[in-house]
């Protein structure tokens, strides 16, 4: 198990906090506008067959993953470039990442504006500024970026992850003025911690979808 340790200081801001049950937003109608497209930003090691994002991948008519030349061992600038291509070939896409992926999507937001990007789900965003995994095994990923997002963006945590303290997610989300979504005991939100389809993170995600109204067409471009 990670064990945080000496991360970077990190000043916190407090985004928009859902305070909302889960149940609450699961209650809600499934999106049922146009399919969007939807891009799959794993993080180290891919998302396996029973993994929540290979699931939505093959339920979500429009999805497909961002794949990487080396799963095992992140390089920023391949990985990067990797989404990068994705997104010029899905323009108006929304990203659903999940641990490493979610620092990888900060990047790419952070050097590219959000142009092509509708919108950006962050699950479990690993604390890339640890010394523990994460930090040994992607070093060029630190520091996280903390600019504000220029998309709308939901960020999901857990309040057990190894991966990231609950109050280092939650400061994240206040820097990219994301809404912050409270997960509860859900460890890292995968396949270990007993999250197979997870609907309820699809209903989130319905639900960032049906809030990109302001976006035409999703574009990632604002309506005038």
């Amino acid at each position: 198990m990670l064990c945080v340790s000496n991360p970077a200081p990190i000043t916190m801001t407090v985004g928009p906090i859902d305070r909302r049950p889960l149940s609450q937003v699961a209650a809600a109608a499934p999106f049922t506008g146009n399919a969007v497209p939807v891009l799959i930003v794993p993080g180290i090691d891919n998302s396996g067959p029973a993994h929540w994002q290979t699931l939505w991948e093959n339920g979500l008519p429009e999805a497909e993953r961002v794949e990487q030349a080396d799963w095992a061992r992140p390089r920023l600038a391949d990985w990067t470039a990797s989404l990068a291509e994705a997104i010029r070939d899905r323009p108006g896409a929304v990203l659903v990442a999940h641990s490493l992926g979610c620092a990888l999507v900060a990047h790419l937001l952070n050097i590219t504006g959000g142009r092509g990007v509708a919108a950006a789900l962050l699950v479990a965003p690993a604390d890339v500024d640890d010394s523990g995994r994460t930090r040994r095994l992607a070093p060029d990923f630190a520091p996280m970026p903390r600019a504000a997002f220029p998309v709308p963006t939901i960020v999901a945590a857990s309040r057990d992850d190894p991966f990231v303290s609950f109050g280092r997610a939650q400061a994240f989300a206040g820097h990219w003025g994301a809404r912050f979504v409270d997960l509860g005991h859900a460890g890292h939100v995968n396949v270990d911690s007993g999250h197979g389809p997870w609907p309820e993170g699809r209903a989130l995600f319905d639900d960032l979808v049906r809030g990109c109204g302001a976006f035409d067409g999703l574009s990632g471009e604002h309506a005038d």
